[in-house]
C-alpha cells in the first residue's frame, strides 16, 4: 500500500500528483539562493506544483580539498529565512552525527547523502530527529537492498521515509540510470523520489571537480514522469556556468517552466 509523507500541507506519495524538490546544490550567497526559490515559488505556483526548497549548506564529499562546500552551519540561518519568507518546506543533507540536531530545528526534511546511506549509526541518528528522511540510494546499491536501510529507520520508531533514485555507477566516472529501480524501490510503499541532476552527474569527471551532461536532465526526468514518481529533485541555478558547485550537471533556470509543464502533463497521463 502506498504510504503518504506529509509535509507542512504537500502530501507526497506515489500514487499522488508529483512534487518538485530543487534548488542550487549549495549556498553560494544569501542573494542567489533567495533569487533562485523565489523564481522556482512563482513557476511552481503558477502549474499548481507543489514544491520543497533545497540546497546544501556544507557539501562535505567534494572531489578536491579546494572545492567549494558552502557557508557552513551558518546557512541553516538562511535556510530558516527562505523558509519562513516564502512559507516553503526546506531540504538540505546532513553529513554528519553532530549536526543533526542543528539541522532538525530547521529543516523540514534531513537528507542522508548517497556515500553515507550504509552508515548505520549515522542513519540511525537522523532518524532518530523524528523529521523525514530523505535517503539518497548509493551509486553502489541495488535497489532491492533499500529495505535494509528503512529497517534501520524504521527500527527508531520513524516512518517518514522517501527514497531517492540517483543513478548507479557504470565503470569510472560515470552513472547510468535504470528505471527498474523505481519500480523495485515503490514496493516498499514508500515515495520514491528521482534525482534528475546527479543522475546525469560524472563523478571527479574533470579530475578535481565533478562533471556531468546536464543536456540529458529533461529526458531522465521525463522518464522518471513516466514511471509515476512520486517527487522530482532536481537542482537549478539561474547561471550553471557560472555555479561554484556541480555546475554541469545542474539545470538553468530559464528551462525550468518549460521542463515542468512536460512532466505534469505526463504525471496526470501516467496517474490517471
Amino acid at each position: 500500500m502506498d504510504k503518504i509523507i506529509k509535509v507542512k500541507n504537500i502530501s507526497i506519495a506515489n500514487n499522488r500528483p508529483f512534487c518538485l524538490i530543487a534548488g542550487p546544490c549549495v549556498i553560494e550567497s544569501r542573494e542567489l539562493v533567495f533569487k533562485t526559490a523565489r523564481e522556482i515559488k512563482r513557476i511552481t505556483s503558477q502549474l499548481k506544483i507543489p514544491f520543497i526548497f533545497k540546497a546544501s549548506y556544507d557539501k562535505a564529499n567534494r572531489t578536491s580539498i579546494s572545492s567549494f562546500r558552502g557557508p557552513g552551519l551558518k546557512g541553516l540561518e538562511i535556510l530558516r529565512e527562505i523558509k519562513e519568507t516564502l512559507n516553503v518546506p526546506v531540504l538540505s543533507d546532513v553529513h554528519r552525527i553532530e549536526e543533526v540536531r542543528l539541522a532538525a530545528k530547521v529543516l523540514d526534511i534531513l537528507q542522508i547523502p548517497a556515500f553515507l546511506c550504509r552508515q548505520t549509526d549515522f542513519i540511525k541518528a537522523v532518524a532518530d530527529s523524528g523529521k523525514i528522511v530523505n535517503v539518497k540510494k548509493g551509486q553502489f546499491l541495488a535497489p532491492w537492498d533499500i529495505p535494509e536501510i528503512i529497517k534501520k529507520i524504521e527500527s527508531r520508531g520513524n516512518k517518514k521515509i522517501l527514497l531517492t533514485e540517483r543513478g548507479v555507477s557504470f565503470g569510472y566516472n560515470n552513472l547510468v540510470s535504470d528505471f527498474r529501480s523505481i519500480a523495485i524501490m515503490q514496493k516498499t510503499g514508500y515515495p520514491v523520489v528521482f534525482d534528475a541532476s546527479h543522475s546525469v552527474q560524472k563523478p571527479a569527471g574533470q579530475g578535481t571537480a565533478s562533471g556531468g551532461d546536464s543536456e540529458f536532465i529533461p529526458l531522465l526526468s521525463r522518464c522518471a514522469a513516466a514511471a509515476g514518481i512520486a517527487a522530482i529533485f532536481m537542482e537549478v541555478h539561474p547561471n550553471p556556468k557560472k555555479a561554484l558547485s556541480d555546475g554541469p550537471n545542474m539545470l538553468a533556470l530559464n528551462q525550468l517552466s518549460g521542463l515542468l509543464e512536460k512532466l505534469k502533463s505526463i504525471d496526470q497521463i501516467v496517474k490517471k
